[in-house]
């Protein structure tokens, strides 16, 4: 019996991927072709970028780290805890999103934000924050070129992630938000409403950068060679990602 014990196999625990949450249904997609060619397993954990940066930091179990910034990987890289300096997969968007019922305009355009405040149509206005959600400081240099910060800064409701500002601009807890594109034009998010992409001049481009940690395993490697292949590319294309 003993012996028998012995010899069964050990599952191999999961790859743990920190990503950032503008790529939820993006990855999701990128995973299930990966699997389906047989890959191992993966287990993708959605969050802020920077809260992740500070999590590897302290040590935390990821084997690949797909962020929103690249200068969260460029940090880690310069403390030699990565494994090279990674690679820009995609590249984020932003949109001007507005749930059904609002009197917020985004089909005129993220310059509406303005007449919305002089015309008092916005009260509560959803944004990541900026203090570690890359698309917060996107957002918020949005705000700032169209010298509205000032003006809006009472209205804002911050999320801890694009994921939960995208829940506050889409659940009716604000009049609307400025969130990632590719979340605004995933089915079950468009459907809450009304969006439109943001111009890419208003705000420094959003470069995606996946890196390999210290240490990661032949999955974790598997899966960051994948990332760069075509069929990931047309994926995160599809999901509203520049390339």
């Amino acid at each position: 019996m003993v012996a028998l014990l012995l010899c069964l196999p050990v599952r191999a625990e999961p790859v743990l991927v920190a990503a950032a949450s503008s790529l939820k249904f993006a990855l999701e997609e990128v995973l299930q072709g990966y699997q389906a060619e047989g890959k191992g397993e993966i287990q993708l954990v959605f969050g802020s970028s920077g809260n992740f940066y500070r999590q590897i930091r302290q040590s935390a179990p990821y084997q690949l780290y797909l962020s929103a910034d690249e200068s969260y990987v460029q940090q880690l890289q310069r403390a030699g805890l990565t494994e090279g300096e990674g690679v820009v997969y995609c590249v984020g968007r932003l949109a001007y999103f507005a749930p059904t019922g609002s009197r917020l305009q985004p089909e005129q355009g993220v310059e509406d934000l303005r007449r919305a405040l002089e015309e008092k149509r916005l009260t509560r206005f959803a944004i990541a924050n900026p203090a570690h959600a890359p698309y917060g400081r996107a957002a918020r240099e949005v705000l700032q070129r169209l010298q509205l910060m000032e003006s809006i800064g009472p209205y804002l409701v911050m999320g801890e992630n694009v994921s939960q500002a995208t829940q506050f601009a889409t659940s009716g807890a604000t009049d609307g938000g400025l969130i990632a594109y590719s979340l605004a034009v995933s089915p079950p998010i468009a459907a809450r409403g009304r969006y439109s992409l943001v111009p890419d001049h208003l705000y420094q481009p959003l470069l995606h950068r996946a890196v390999l940690i210290k240490g990661a395993g032949a999955g974790a490697r598997s899966l960051y060679t994948y990332l760069q292949s075509e069929a990931a590319k047309r994926v995160f294309a599809r999901h509203g990602f520049g390339l």
